[in-house]
């Protein structure tokens, strides 16, 4: 039974998943320059994390350096290019989690730390704890000798002119999109692996919501919201309106429908973002992959930006709902 075990292990096939946001993303509102700059951007996270996977790295190590490259992005609403607050801050939410041991890890509400998912990971390997916030999670990076930036450098005009436009909208003048797309709540960052051990992750990072209020956290950065993942069912993250991926659990009610009921990664994640979220007014979209490498990229939203890359290296790239 060791051998035959042992066999099958040595089969699994690397596979790495990731999303880049959903929303009101619709081919009339994208230019082929943005368009062309976005598949870029998600074939180069891709390649990067299939880098790790193919040279034996961890699902952990591939899922990390592939945010890390979104973050890094600023097209995207994570780390650099992070929506703004309605005090006129970047505050970032992150999370990461081991699908073999369970252990997570996760930072919000930071303003300094250039990558948020490395403090994450840090938090879940480097402490007792799951979760740290604001200074607290600062301060622990510092410590932890990860880099630490002035919030300036999260500044981007296209996020600052989103908020000066819900500003605007907040006292009944009308609001234009910026670039043609509604990304005012939309654009977190995620991914999904699995490595040739057979080992699941996820993790997840965002800016949170254009002119949020009051220290708000959204779903990124709560294990079983936003974030899960475990060998026994499936690695999930999701994007979206967070107050509602909070309140149904959704990543954690995706591995329960695959773990308990059988269902397969397409099922799980369309009862739950297409049958649960969709009547509730639940926006957004999940990237699901389990341990034989099966995946699927439920949304109910205009679009989102999704990919993935398998054993041979190419990476797909997907915007559009067709």
């Amino acid at each position: 039974m060791l051998i035959f075990a042992t066999a099958v292990l040595a089969q699994t096939k690397p596979m790495l998943v990731m999303h880049g946001g959903a929303g009101t993303i619709t081919r009339a509102s994208m230019t082929p320059e943005l368009e062309k700059q976005y598949r870029e951007a998600l074939e180069q996270a891709l390649r990067a994390g299939h880098a790790v996977l193919a040279k034996g790295g961890s699902s952990l190590d591939a899922v990390e350096t592939s945010i890390r490259i979104l973050e890094d992005n600023p097209l995207f609403n994570a780390g650099k290019g992070a929506v703004f607050t309605h005090g006129g801050r970047n505050e970032l939410d992150a999370s990461i989690m081991n699908g073999r041991t369970k252990a997570a890890g996760a930072v919000a509400g930071v303003t300094t730390i250039k990558n948020p998912i490395t403090a994450a990971r840090a938090v879940m390997e480097k402490s007792k704890h799951v979760m740290m916030t604001g200074k607290g999670a600062e301060t622990f990076a510092r410590e932890q000798k990860l880099e630490i930036v002035d919030p300036k450098y999260f500044w981007t005009e296209k996020r600052w002119k989103q908020l000066q436009e819900e500003l605007a909208n907040e006292k009944g003048k009308p609001r234009a999109s910026v670039d043609g797309m509604d990304e005012h709540k939309f654009g977190t960052v995620g991914a999904v692996a699995l490595d040739k051990n057979g080992d699941l992750a996820a993790g997840t990072s965002t800016g949170g919501t254009t002119n949020k209020r009051y220290g708000r956290v959204g779903d990124s950065p709560i294990i079983g919201a936003g974030t899960y993942a475990e060998n026994e069912s499936v690695a999930v993250s999701c994007t979206g309106t967070g107050e509602y991926f909070i309140r149904w659990t959704v990543a954690h009610d995706i591995a329960a429908l695959v773990k308990y009921k059988g269902m397969t990664v397409q099922q799980a994640g369309d009862e739950v973002i297409q049958k649960k979220l969709v009547p509730v007014g639940g926006d957004g979209g999940a990237i699901v992959l389990d341990a034989k490498g099966n995946f699927a990229m439920p949304f109910n939203s205009e679009g989102m930006y999704r990919g993935w890359v398998g054993g041979d290296g190419v990476p797909h790239v997907l915007i559009y709902k067709d």
